[in-house]
């Protein structure tokens, strides 16, 4: 169960292959864009996740499809708490929403169901220069159940005078670079080097994903904790390598309290966070201009020619099984997917776009430019739908963290939950 990839890069004519997929059905009087078969009198449904659709994006999006096929667009915001249940229920139904956002790794429990068109042939049609880390989540068994539409991980966001006061006058190409600008933080100056609570367990995930470690592994026809490999052991000591330069609590995550607003005091020299948090940070912050104290780059990998593994958090998109729209669905996903609006929604929105060749569209934006590099060593969770009970609070893989923290061996602190683990992977 593969979780990584590299990069397939390459630029896609997109808008030229939409025209040319239509047909000769259409009348003279509903012909739209250029020969494509006309939708006139049909209504295309789009669920779509609070704020992943700028209006302007969304404006020129329902424009282009009104104009293209004729149809209408029926566009809902839905709020991520408690959307998994609402979602489900939904594609359970005889009409369904016809197109929706997915979380990239809720992706397979939803095609597991059922509930989920099969997107093979349009991968094949507009898909061939996606990058693979981020595809690799609308897959299943096989076969192609959704399409990548953005993502974001993690980046070094980092104090600028802190790192000055301490002597740092280059930015850290390697791992061991980071730490010993770690190290010249506590040796110069009267900051903690980087906020690293016990429970971060997004980033440790991308320390997996860099030891090629994985945390289930299959026995017989069920999921298995692999919790004790060795692997898991190695970016386990890594993530130890980080959090024994920081003081914060081994047994509390990221958002407890929120490292943003630890971060905004400026007594810290670093953290590995989401590029939005420094909007935490300078709210947190007494001081008017600490936006311009604030920079980010690349967490650095073991090398210096390769970026530290992350997690890959996004969505995707699906048609739902149930439609009876599956045609105009994927006409709606062509010109959603283009480079056109593909590349907007990244400019816009500060998002890793699915295909290498648009990350141009970044530029500017210092955050996402730091985080472009890592998508293409990224990775998600196990994409498995028993995946899903695991992170259910209390996440044994958070416990088995803070155990290591605390003196445990890696064995047995591995040791520790994986009956837990083992529970929650057996849950139907």
């Amino acid at each position: 169960m593969k979780r990584t990839a590299v990069a397939v890069l390459a630029a896609a004519g997109l808008v030229a292959s939409l025209a040319a997929c239509g047909s000769d059905e259409g009348d003279e009087e509903g012909d739209k864009g250029g020969g494509a078969k006309s939708f006139k009198g049909e209504t295309l449904t789009f669920w779509a996740m609070d704020g992943s659709t700028p209006d302007d994006w969304l404006k020129d999006v329902e424009a282009e499809f009104e104009k293209k096929t004729g149809a209408k667009l029926e566009y809902k915001v839905q709020q991520w708490n408690g959307i998994q249940q609402k979602l489900t229920t939904a594609l359970s139904e005889e009409s369904p929403p016809d197109v929706v956002e997915v979380g990239n790794t809720q992706t397979p429990a939803y095609a597991a169901t059922g509930g989920l068109a099969d997107l093979t042939e349009l991968k094949d049609e507009i898909g061939t220069e996606w990058t693979e880390s981020l595809n690799e989540s609308s897959v299943y068994e096989g076969a192609q159940y959704a399409v990548p539409w953005f993502f974001a991980n993690r980046v070094v966001m980092y104090n600028k005078s802190i790192f000055k006061e301490a002597g740092i006058t280059e930015i850290p190409k390697t791992r061991d670079d980071l730490f010993a600008a770690f190290d010249k933080i506590e040796k110069n100056t009267d900051a903690e080097p980087v906020y690293m609570p016990g429970q971060n367990w997004y980033f440790f995930d991308g320390l997996l994903i860099g030891q090629d470690a994985e945390l289930v592994k299959q026995d017989g026809d069920k999921w298995v904790s692999n919790l004790s490999d060795p692997k898991v052991g190695q970016a386990m000591e890594i993530y130890k390598q980080y959090a024994d330069y920081s003081t914060a609590p081994k047994d509390k995550d990221e958002a407890t309290p929120q490292q943003g607003e630890v971060f905004g005091k400026g007594e810290t020299g670093a953290i590995i966070g989401m590029g939005w948090e420094s909007g935490i940070a300078i709210e947190a912050s007494k001081d008017k201009n600490f936006e311009k104290e604030i920079g980010y780059f690349t967490i650095p990998g073991e090398t210096a020619d390769t970026p530290e593994s992350v997690f890959l958090g996004g969505s995707n998109l699906a048609v739902a099984a149930g439609s009876e729209k599956q045609e105009l669905a994927q006409e709606f996903l062509k010109i959603v997917l283009s480079d056109k609006h593909e590349g907007a929604l990244a400019a816009a929105n500060g998002v890793i776009p699915n295909k290498d060749s648009l990350l141009s569209k970044l530029e500017g934006n210092e955050a996402a430019e730091a985080a472009a590099p890592a998508a293409a060593v990224g990775g998600t969770t196990p994409l498995i739908p028993e995946w899903g009970a695991v992170e259910n609070t209390p996440n044994p893989i958070k416990s088995y963290m803070t155990a290591y923290l605390n003196g445990d061996s890696h064995e047995d602190a591995a040791k520790s939950v994986e009956d837990d683990l083992n529970e929650r992977l057996a849950q139907e």
